[in-house]
């Protein structure tokens, strides 16, 4: 039995590996794959992957090839999600501000420094044709630490998916000034080098089985049931959000990653580019 370490955001986005893991399929194929909740997001994940506290990590496309380019020594082994992440952009219920023109030149609240709520700020900023260089954070940790720092005034608005935010706004603790989605495709999987050197059978096993997994998991009976009990959503949004989802097995595009690096260095989020092979790798 191999064991590994894997993490991910507490999202519905995930729970194929939740349902792969319960289902002891990695079991079956001797693989024990240890899974992590980190509500703090794609910076930690970064972090975890760099100190080896994770082999493995389900993380934002954007966050995972800043990092590397930074210098973390993880490859993108596959696209986990194909379409766009939905990034809801939201404001105190009681918030003076009504559109998100009015939230040029606030703070943003964020998880953490290179997080995606800190890099889709950066994105929404240049759409929106404000200096990006005026950009002011104010960093949360986690979304309970947003709903403090909104409400209390501390900081004026905040970037989270917006089908997780959506219980805060249908209870009136968040308003939801408009929708801001990833340019490309949000989730990767990304592996430890050391990890894909020593033992790239294994990541391919799990590949494998993910990949099975999420192929037919849209087609599993009663799925938009089980989506909107464990993550406290709403069968109308779980089905929406549904629709609007797709999740993939195939590996990052060279075209695909030269748009996320073009941005990022636009940006002046990194100040060069990698190549296709410092970044990704096929196993």
């Amino acid at each position: 039995m191999t064991t590994l370490k894997i993490a991910g955001v507490p999202e519905h986005f995930n729970l194929p590996w939740h349902l792969c893991i319960e289902n002891s399929e990695f079991a079956a194929a001797q693989i024990d794959l240890q899974w992590t909740d980190v509500p703090e997001g794609t910076g930690k994940l970064c972090q975890m992957l760099r100190s080896g506290e994770t082999d493995i990590a389900v993380i934002l496309t954007e966050g995972m090839v800043k990092d590397i380019v930074g210098g973390n020594s993880s490859k993108i082994v596959q696209v986990y999600v194909e379409s766009p992440l939905l990034w809801g952009i939201h404001v105190a219920a009681n918030s003076k501000f009504k559109t998100i023109a009015d939230l040029q030149d606030t703070k943003v609240a964020i998880s953490r420094i290179g997080s995606g709520s800190q890099l889709m700020a950066y994105v929404n900023a240049e759409q929106n044709g404000w200096k990006t260089s005026d950009l002011q954070f104010e960093i949360v940790n986690t979304i309970d630490g947003a709903i403090e720092s909104l409400t209390a005034g501390k900081s004026d608005y905040f970037m989270w998916e917006h089908f997780m935010t959506k219980p805060l706004v249908d209870k009136g603790i968040f308003r939801r000034l408009g929708d801001c989605p990833t340019p490309w495709p949000c989730f990767v999987i990304a592996v430890n080098d050391e990890l894909l050197e020593n033992h790239p059978s294994v990541i391919k096993e799990v590949l494998r089985i993910i990949n099975k997994k999420t192929l037919e998991f849209k087609n599993i009976p009663g799925i938009d049931v089980v989506l909107a009990a464990r993550y406290q959503l709403k069968i109308s949004d779980v089905k929406e959000w549904l629709s609007l989802t797709n999740w993939s097995q195939h590996q990052l595009e060279e075209e695909v990653l030269n748009k996320v690096q073009n941005q990022l260095l636009n940006l002046s989020l990194i100040n060069k580019k990698g190549t296709f092979a410092e970044i990704v790798r096929t196993v």
